[in-house]
């Protein structure tokens, strides 16, 4: 495997820790600094919001400038947004601490993109494997994050949360000094020159579709009940200590997988990994609906990221049989942009959920989309196979 992939595994680990400290406090942040309930999580939505406007900008600039000038340029986004949160913290503004996770939302969405940066320098045998390796660096990030937002309460007296923040200030000075040292791929000079499909005819596409879906829902369904989890959580009175264990095991869910998804996918398709996700998120579901104790909570949100792994790892293989070289940075950045959006969604309606709806009934709004992915990608079967064969 070259060491590019090892490289923007790291990177993906450091952003991921990055990523984890704000999903352990945001939403926290968010309830001290808010004056009405349906406005806790809007520095998540705002930070997704960010992640939604900068994907198709990211993908085109990287199309033409290459991955580098891309992710160097994202990580200066993420440092000034590290900055401004802060300054909304020691001034006790709501809105001035969503425009800093607004930027660092831009900052995480040029960043998820690592994943088809290694995608660049792989054969297409590679690629699951490729995929499974960048998405595995989220383990150390597991074990980072939630220790770091624990660790860093301590930090400055009068604001337990300030400390987290200059912690994500230091990930993204580590991240930045790594990916300016990786040799990236460059753009492909004849790239320009050959004829892309519009958008209108890219979507014409049954497998697009199907890999869009799988990914958005997978990523929607999975911020929802995970930025629920800590109000959750705090309403049943659970220490903060007990929030980040859940966390933790929710990460871990999430990119420990990444070990075997990438042969599963090589043995079983893509399709049947997407629909184990499916089972896995529903599961997720029944068991937060048995009760609302430590382990509930732990063995729900552990699935959730287990869920969430297959979904999104298996649309992100499933997505590269829908376009042509020209093409990848208009269906990357398309893909991108309908993920975040439906994630923002999510987190947006996490707080109001939790509010007016409750937990068991936030859970049960979950399970429709779940189904629909799983409907949809039953139906792929015969539409994937020609692909594939014309691929190989």
């Amino acid at each position: 495997m070259p060491i590019t992939v090892w490289g923007l595994a790291i990177a993906q680990a450091l952003l991921t820790t990055g990523n984890i400290l704000l999903v352990a406090v945001s939403a926290l942040i968010g309830k001290q600094l808010a004056s009405h309930p349906a406005l806790i999580t809007v520095p998540v939505a705002l930070q997704f919001l960010g992640m939604i406007l900068a994907t198709l900008p990211a993908a085109h600039l990287m199309q033409k400038m290459g991955r580098k000038v891309g992710f160097i340029l994202g990580n200066c986004i993420g440092l000034l947004g590290t900055w401004v949160a802060l300054q909304g913290l020691e001034a006790s503004s709501l809105m001035h601490f969503a425009t800093g996770t607004f930027l660092i939302g831009m900052a995480i969405g040029t960043a998820q993109q690592y994943r088809f940066a290694a995608l660049d320098v792989c054969s297409v045998e590679q690629r699951p494997r490729a995929i499974s390796m960048v998405m595995a660096g989220g383990i150390l990030a597991a074990i980072l994050g939630p220790n770091l937002a624990i660790w860093s309460r301590q930090w400055f007296d009068g604001n337990p949360f300030v400390g987290a923040f200059y912690g994500l200030f230091l990930i993204y000075i580590l991240a930045l000094i790594l990916i300016a040292s990786l040799p990236l791929a460059v753009p492909m000079k004849n790239a320009a020159k050959q004829v892309t499909r519009s958008y209108r005819e890219l979507f014409k596409q049954p497998l697009l579709i199907a890999a869009i879906a799988s990914g958005a829902i997978g990523y929607a369904v999975m911020v929802l009940l995970m930025t629920a989890t800590p109000i959750a959580m705090q309403g049943d009175e659970f220490p903060f200590s007990n929030i980040a264990w859940v966390i933790q095991w929710h990460v871990l869910g999430m990119y420990a997988p990444s070990f075997f998804t990438g042969s599963l996918i090589r043995r079983f398709s893509s399709r049947t990994v997407i629909l184990w996700g499916c089972m896995i998120l529903a599961l997720c579901v029944l068991v937060n609906l048995l009760g609302n104790s430590f382990w509930h909570y732990l063995v729900g949100l552990l699935l959730l990221g287990v869920g969430w792994n297959f979904t999104f790892i298996g649309a992100t293989h499933l997505l590269t049989y829908t376009y042509e070289p020209a093409e990848q940075g208009k269906v990357q950045g398309i893909n991108e942009f309908m993920v975040f959006t439906a994630a923002a969604l999510g987190s947006l309606l996490a707080g109001v959920g939790v509010d007016k709806l409750g937990w068991v009934w936030l859970n049960l709004a979950s399970l429709p989309p779940i189904i629909i992915v799983a409907w949809g990608i039953v139906r792929l079967s015969d539409e994937r196979a020609r692909v594939r064969h014309k691929k190989t």
